[in-house]
């Protein structure tokens, strides 16, 4: 066993020299998929699988931090999660308030809400905003926390709020529509001000995005990993910072 922890610490270490500064991406969102699919596989409940992908966090920020990445955005609860089994989801809400609570005490990462708080209960929406107002005077990392998200509703949101903005301005729709641009859109999104995210980490397997980021990730470069979500490890993080490294990025020209 130790012979293979200092095999795999070597070869970290080796990943970790080959990264340049240069070559690394400034916003990374992260798909954490597998947590049900991990407690299957070793036989315990989707809580505790829960629980153990809430436990991967802190680790990942951390990993992220140390190579300088500025921006990382995690999806942490998708609007198609919102239809799963009641007390499934009651406890998942529970588990995601403890933790950004958690990352929120932490004092190193700058905390920012990303999705549709209405569609949870009152008292975990107002949870997650006091634990997120709670860093924003902190200066490092910003931290997205996806939650009661989803792409397209995000985009729907986004142009719901241009034609109230054009309403209370006494702007008629074909005026509207005659003059809207991607960029008036790109300004009442979540995530607006932030840049794109230049790499997308998906866990678990599947290839797709299912609805995450869809307006910002178009130019995104895609990692997909095997590992479940709780055993993603700083190996695996290292091995899409190459990934993306390697890659010609032509961002559509």
């Amino acid at each position: 066993m130790a012979q293979w922890n200092l095999l795999y610490d070597l070869y970290e270490r080796r990943l970790r020299s080959g990264l340049s500064t240069e070559d690394l991406p400034r916003h990374v969102g992260v798909i954490l998929d597998g947590n049900r699919r991990w407690a299957k596989s070793v036989g315990t409940t989707p809580t505790h699988g829960h629980r153990a992908g809430a436990g991967r966090i802190a680790d990942f920020l951390t990993w992220a931090d140390e190579v300088g990445v500025e921006i990382v955005t995690l999806w942490m609860l998708s609007t198609d999660n919102l239809s799963r089994d009641s007390e499934e989801l009651s406890e998942l809400v529970k588990i995601i308030c403890s933790a950004v609570e958690s990352l929120a005490q932490s004092e190193k990462w700058c905390l920012h809400l990303v999705g549709d708080l209405s569609l949870l209960p009152l008292e975990a929406a107002q949870q997650l905003r006091i634990s997120v107002e709670k860093t924003h005077n902190t200066t490092g990392m910003i931290v997205n926390i996806a939650v009661g998200y989803g792409g397209r509703r995000e985009i729907t949101e986004a142009v719901r709020a241009l034609i109230r903005e054009a309403a209370h301005n006494d702007i008629s729709l074909a005026e509207l529509a005659d003059h809207l641009t991607d960029s008036d859109i790109a300004a009442h999104l979540y995530t607006k001000d932030q840049p794109d995210p230049d790499l997308v980490i998906r866990t678990s397997g599947e290839q797709r995005l299912s609805g995450f980021m869809l307006w910002q990730s178009v130019h995104s470069e895609f990692y997909f990993c095997e590992a479940y979500w709780p055993d993603f490890r700083r190996v695996d993080f290292l091995r899409a910072l190459r990934s993306y490294a390697q890659r010609e990025r032509r961002l559509g020209k």
